[in-house]
């Protein structure tokens, strides 16, 4: 089967994560830059990719490259790529696509200058004046950084962290890409209690859960490659009852979710049904200020208010202050927060062991990980 060159965008700050997941397909990485991974794979693994990765945004196949430092430059490097190896001559071909430290920074010209030399080609392959655009769609994405040019199609269609299981995301929605990431950092193991006390509409607890049973985010949905000629259905059919054997339904494992909006709990108990985990998690309504340390081993992951669209700022950080007095009290075990204020720890308490940096959607913000064992007496007000 013939090899492709393809493309995992992702949020900034999950590219680490992202090339592993990759590797973990057994397929080659060709290069890294921020928000992209570059591999190598054929038609069946798109599919394989679609459906499993869990800190991808989309999946496309990068179609040709090349420097486009004027518009002529951009035109004749567009006509030249085999563009009808994809595109029938009913399909449509919309484009879109960004321009990053390039001279060609109108993001509309380019546009129609790809557009147009698409157009060129495929006018001249079918020996056709008119296109009529009536089919499958093949969604074009160009990407201009530093005068060079990738022309990818777009084989996801809807982003991938929509996986399907939540239809009401809650108030500050965080993406299920960035929850998966968040759990994933946390290492999740059957014999480890994993716990977010401020669940929300369920996302990380429910990333977790489907982390632990190997539960595939892609099976509930579909993508737009499923319509591909090139990738027919036997090769999307394989990946789907791959990725379903490869389901843990007999793992041993419990995700605890607790928040004090009781009613947030019953979206968040949809959504773990729609993900089809819901039989491995305990939902119940508590205030993070006030929980107690069960007698096990365990971590809590949680992303708390950042004081924008739930809570003042002034009341986030008092929550970050209750939450470092209550959270070390729950020594051994591991800790990590997601927060946006700058002066997270000094609120918290105690410094992290680690601090990445990713973002909530445009928001900046800090992954605190506290994993050494530490007593009360050592936290650190500073």
């Amino acid at each position: 089967m013939k090899q492709l060159q393809l493309v995992a965008t992702c949020l900034f700050g999950l590219e680490k994560l992202l090339g592993e997941e990759i590797d973990a397909l057994g397929l080659h990485r060709t290069g890294t830059m921020d928000g992209r991974v570059l591999f190598e794979g054929d038609c069946a693994d798109v599919a394989r990719a679609n459906l499993t990765l869990r800190c991808a945004e989309r999946v496309l196949v990068r179609v040709g490259a090349f420097p486009a430092r004027s518009f002529d430059e951009l035109f004749e490097g567009t006509r030249a790529l085999p563009w009808e190896e994809w595109i029938g001559r009913m399909d449509g071909f919309p484009v879109k696509g960004h321009a990053i430290k390039s001279r060609l920074h109108s993001v509309p010209d380019c546009q129609s200058i790809i557009k147009k030399a698409i157009v060129s080609r495929l006018s001249d392959a079918y020996r056709l004046r008119w296109l009529p655009e009536t089919g499958v769609k093949y969604q074009i994405e160009f990407f201009l950084f530093k005068d060079m040019a990738s022309l990818m199609i777009d084989t996801s269609g809807t982003a991938l962290h929509k996986r399907g299981y939540r239809p009401d995301a809650g108030a500050a929605p965080l993406r299920e890409t960035l929850a998966a990431a968040l759990a994933l950092i946390s290492r999740p193991r059957e014999d480890v209690l994993f716990w977010d006390p401020m669940c929300g509409s369920g996302t990380i607890a429910i990333e977790a859960a489907m982390i632990l049973s190997n539960r595939a985010p892609g099976l509930g949905r579909s993508f737009a490659a499923e319509q591909f000629a090139q990738i027919p259905p036997p090769l999307w059919r394989d990946a789907r009852e791959q990725a379903e054997a490869a389901v843990r339904r007999d793992a041993q494992y419990e995700v605890w979710a607790s928040d004090i909006d009781g009613e947030v709990l019953d979206v968040a108990y949809e959504n773990a049904l729609r993900a089809g985990v819901e039989e491995h998690m305990r939902l119940f309504e508590a205030d993070v200020r006030s929980i107690e340390k069960p007698d096990r081993r365990g971590t809590i992951v949680c992303n708390p208010p950042y004081g924008e669209r739930l809570m003042t700022p002034g009341e986030a950080e008092q929550l970050y202050r209750e939450m470092g007095k209550r959270f070390s009290s729950f020594s051994p075990w591991q800790i990590y927060i997601l927060a946006a204020h700058p002066e997270f720890e000094r609120l918290y308490g105690m410094r992290a062991d680690k601090v990445r940096r990713l973002y909530n959607g445009m928001i900046p913000c800090g992954y605190y990980q506290y994993f050494k064992p530490r007593h009360t007496e050592a936290r650190v007000f500073f």
